[in-house]
């Protein structure tokens, strides 16, 4: 039996389903999921193995105009994605209208010159009419491989879609371990599972404004102590993360550790604390420290910088 292995990479505007979708298709919870717009700021893969291949999924920061620090750093994120894959998902929403950010989306992806699927998201909410006339509308924009109307929340055609996929990757080995279902390290899964959190707690312009920091990620004994700081950029935004009694940060804290024992498989004492970083968006430092990808790169420079001398 020929074996096929490659990466493919989601991209689309932001609230397209882009995550729910990676989720679904590695039948494990790899991204946070919100619906609030520009959840992700990673690009994070999620491996789906199977008899016969094994396809990497690329989720990655919703298409959008960058227009502080933060924002470019997630387009500049998902512009590292499309480097060294094998196919190219655009995801778009077939519940809304066709707007700005479609055409922003549609010009975006012609820089990838390999196969390009297109997935029109929650056809569930979509009547089949207006669905055709989607489908044709976009296939006369563009030239895609194959295109799919699919649920990513209820899986509807993602199976179908999945297999599709496969036919594009090269004859290859596996890239990862056949139980490894994504790329991400445990210290980031667990800020991410804190941020969703604190994103699914709050309201208005605070999801926007967190920011989640690990500090100590320490194995101790049968329990794993996990400190990390919750970033706000005004002190009314952290009055309202904490909440009247601290009833909302308890909330929070108890969430994220219960999430955080499931993906561990351990007990967790998780501590949390809520800082004001005025502006943070707008401080490269800090937006550094959030790209996990950056850090490993920066210590693996510092550790041979060591060995050097």
């Amino acid at each position: 039996m020929t074996f096929r292995s490659g990466f493919v990479a989601i991209v689309g505007r932001p609230n397209a389903g882009k995550s729910t979708l990676v989720n679904q298709l590695v039948g494990q919870k790899v991204a946070i999921v919100s619906s609030r717009p520009q959840t992700t700021r990673n690009r994070i893969q999620g491996i789906v193995n199977r008899d016969d291949a094994q396809v990497v999924l690329i989720d990655t920061p919703g298409l959008h105009q960058a227009r502080n620090v933060l924002s470019r750093q997630l387009m500049d994120e998902a512009q590292h994605a499309l480097e060294g894959v094998d196919a190219l998902s655009l995801i778009v929403d077939a519940s809304a209208q066709f707007a700005g950010g479609d055409e922003f989306s549609l010009d975006w992806v012609k820089r990838f010159k390999g196969p390009t699927f297109l997935l029109l998201n929650k056809v569930d909410r979509v009547k089949k009419p207006l669905l055709l006339g989607m489908i044709e509308k976009y296939a006369a924009l563009r030239n895609f491989a194959e295109i799919y109307p699919i649920s990513a929340l209820t899986g509807e055609n993602c199976e179908e879609m999945l297999k599709s996929s496969v036919q594009y990757l090269p004859e290859s080995p596996p890239y990862f371990p056949a139980d490894q279902f994504t790329d991400q390290p445990e210290r980031f899964l667990a800020a991410e599972l804190i941020r969703e959190q604190a994103i699914l707690a709050t309201r208005d312009e605070v999801p926007h404004a967190i920011a989640v920091l690990v500090d100590t990620f320490a194995e101790k004994s049968s329990l794993m102590k996990i400190c990390a700081t919750i970033y706000v950029e005004r002190e009314g935004q952290k009055g309202i993360l904490i909440g009247k009694r601290g009833e909302t940060m308890k909330k929070i804290g108890t969430q994220a550790r219960q999430g955080i024992e499931t993906m561990l498989g351990t007990k967790v004492f998780l501590e949390l604390f809520v800082k004001v970083q005025l502006d943070w968006r707008q401080n490269p430092a800090i937006v550094r420290q959030l790209d996990w990808h950056r850090q490993l790169e920066e210590m693996a420079e510092a550790q041979d910088g060591e060995s050097g001398l």
